[in-house]
């Protein structure tokens, strides 16, 4: 390759924002790079105020007092309670088109497939982890679901 190309090459990188550069002539190659000079920007972070602790103190007190009042609004569950493992979305059944792993007074042993989890694009089938009989499912197909979050309960 004649060295007035390469050299135009370079000049063209410099007055451009490319930063790299690779031509095949046959079989010969030339890659051209620069190395950034520009050195990032320090990063800068505006501390806040801490908030006072008398605004913060009574902020947690009724938070129990609204769990134990709900606690006792709702229904008690029974039975052993299958969490999700994972943040995602809950699919009854394997496919759109086919039936569903458990229905509500389904015999299931443990290990048994009772639903599946998208997360990332990866299928992660959740299993019983108690042998009963399903009482009640708690998240409808295609539901988001947190982690942690009751999905089935076996009783």
């Amino acid at each position: 390759m004649d060295i007035r190309k390469v050299k135009k090459l370079i000049e063209l990188l410099e007055s451009s924002d490319v930063a790299e550069i690779e031509i095949k002539e046959g079989e010969e190659a030339v890659r051209i790079s620069r190395a950034s000079t520009a050195v990032p920007a320090p990063v800068q972070y505006q501390t806040m105020p801490a908030p006072a602790p008398a605004a913060a103190a009574p902020a947690p007190a009724p938070a129990p007092a609204a769990t134990e009042s709900s606690k006792e609004a709702s229904p008690k569950v029974r039975g052993n309670v299958v969490k999700s493992p994972m943040v995602g979305t809950f699919y009854r059944s394997p496919s759109p088109s086919s039936p569903p792993f458990v229905e509500v007074g389904k015999q299931v042993k443990a290990g048994d497939v009772i639903c599946i989890i998208e997360a990332m694009k990866m299928m992660n089938q959740i299993e019983a982890d108690h042998a009963g009989v399903i009482e009640a499912i708690l998240v409808q197909d295609g539901e988001p679901v947190e982690f942690d979050q009751a999905l089935v309960t076996i009783v």
